[in-house]
C-alpha cells in the first residue's frame, strides 16, 4: 500500500515548541502529528455513529409512540447516584 502525506501545517512557534516538549523518547513530531490526527479521526467517528444511534433511536420512538418520560429517566439516574455515592463513603 502507498503512503500518502499531510499537507504542511503552519502552526504558532509556541504550538510548534509545546508540542516538542511533549514528545516521547524517540518519538518524533511527524509520528506524533500522525497520532494526534488518527485519535481525532476516531473520535470523530465515534460521535457520528453516537449521533447516528441516536436519531435511530428516536425514529424508532415517533414510530412505535414508546417513550420514555425525562423524568422517568431523571428519577433513575438520581437513584443511581445516591447509590454509587453511598458505595463511595462505605468503602
Amino acid at each position: 500500500m502507498k503512503t500518502a502525506t499531510f499537507p504542511p501545517l503552519r502552526v504558532d512557534p509556541q504550538l510548534r515548541e509545546a508540542a516538542e516538549g511533549v514528545l516521547g523518547e524517540g518519538e518524533t513530531l511527524s509520528k506524533f502529528a500522525e497520532q494526534a490526527i488518527r485519535y481525532q479521526v476516531e473520535r470523530r467517528q465515534a460521535e457520528a455513529a453516537f449521533v447516528a444511534r441516536g436519531l435511530a433511536s428516536r425514529d424508532r420512538a415517533a414510530k412505535s409512540g414508546d417513550y420514555v418520560s425525562a423524568d422517568s429517566v431523571l428519577e433513575k439516574l438520581t437513584l443511581a447516584r445516591t447509590k454509587a455515592r453511598a458505595r463511595k463513603t462505605a468503602t
